[in-house]
């Protein structure tokens, strides 16, 4: 069978590994466009579209899908907001643009387009300085697995890595003799993120002394930094998931009695937020991100705002 007539779920293995060999984004990208493009492989089955070839999709498909999305619930009863419909649409406009690449017929990627998003759908959650000092506090430091969750909050508030850099990061990428030592200076790091694109992050002193007393109690010989201490047989590099920081971060910041809901990018919000407000630069800032374009960090900008009236009150000229 010709690729043009098959099915578009046929197709979707393909345009993953196109992903991942000629557009070279990372797994975790990659991984991410396979869990969207399985809920639009969902709906198309359950629609009874499952045999619908590219060349056949059309707006009409297309609007029935964004409904289905717009009244999709998570887990929790909740409908799915604007930022993450978006994702999926997004999805399938890469998938299109595919098959645009490969000769393959079928909807141009234009003709998706994404709901437009309100100040109120762009809201970012952050943590307060305080809020952040009660999250690191809830760690029992007495044993291994607290000394590993404390180092961990640390360093996603201390560098504003995403969570797939963090769960990435190797034992041998830290001087450890220096570390042990007390000795803390110049520890940075060169880190790959998102898209393959390559920053450097920085540790506080803080981070670094956590840091330090977690790979001092650690007693194994494992690659990652962070690992998983539940006994696996079958898991031989240990490695802690992405799913398992995401839960940790969520249990200290109810056992601290945080009114946000907290995850892993709540703290990078917090990393960027914390910065602006203590006078940097959004170009900076868009750096230690890691951002590519600087739009994408200027949805902090509303956060200062209060911080820039009172610089503005306490030290214009004009103010009386």
């Amino acid at each position: 069978m010709h690729k043009s007539n098959q099915p578009i779920a046929q197709h979707v293995l393909a345009f993953l590994e196109y992903c991942e060999v000629e557009k070279g984004l990372s797994p975790v990208s990659t991984r991410n466009y396979d869990n969207f493009l399985k809920t639009f492989i969902k709906w198309l089955d359950e629609s009874k579209f499952s045999s619908l070839k590219p060349h056949e999709l059309n707006p009409e498909h297309i609007w029935s899908y964004r409904v289905y999305l717009s009244r999709k619930k998570d887990v929790k009863g909740k409908y799915t907001k604007k930022t993450t419909q978006n994702y999926y649409l997004i999805a399938i406009r890469n998938l299109l643009n595919y098959f645009a690449e490969k000769d393959i017929v079928s909807l141009p990627s234009e003709k998706i387009k994404l709901p437009k998003l309100t100040d109120k759908d762009k809201t970012i959650k952050f943590l307060k300085f305080e809020q952040i000092e009660k999250l690191m506090k809830m760690p029992d430091t007495s044993t291994p697995e607290g000394l590993r969750d404390r180092a961990i909050l640390e360093t996603l508030f201390s560098t504003g890595m995403r969570v797939s850099e963090l769960t990435s990061l190797n034992i041998t990428q830290f001087n450890k003799e220096n570390l042990v030592k007390g000795k803390f200076d110049d520890q940075e790091l060169s880190i790959s993120g998102k898209g393959g694109s390559t920053r450097t992050v920085y540790f506080s002193n803080r981070t670094l002394k956590c840091l330090a007393d977690y790979i001092k109690a650690r007693k194994d010989m494992f690659t990652p930094l962070f690992v998983n201490y539940k006994k696996d047989d079958d898991d031989k590099e240990h490695r802690l998931t992405q799913r398992s920081v995401e839960r940790l971060v969520r249990k200290y910041a109810t056992m601290a009695g945080l009114p946000v809901e907290a995850t892993p990018h709540t703290l990078r919000h917090s990393f960027a937020t914390d910065l602006l407000q203590q006078g940097a630069d959004m170009r900076s800032v868009q750096e230690l991100l890691g951002h590519k374009n600087i739009v994408t960090t200027q949805i902090y900008t509303h956060l200062t705002n209060p911080h820039l009236r009172d610089i503005h009150k306490k030290f214009h000229s004009g103010k009386n």
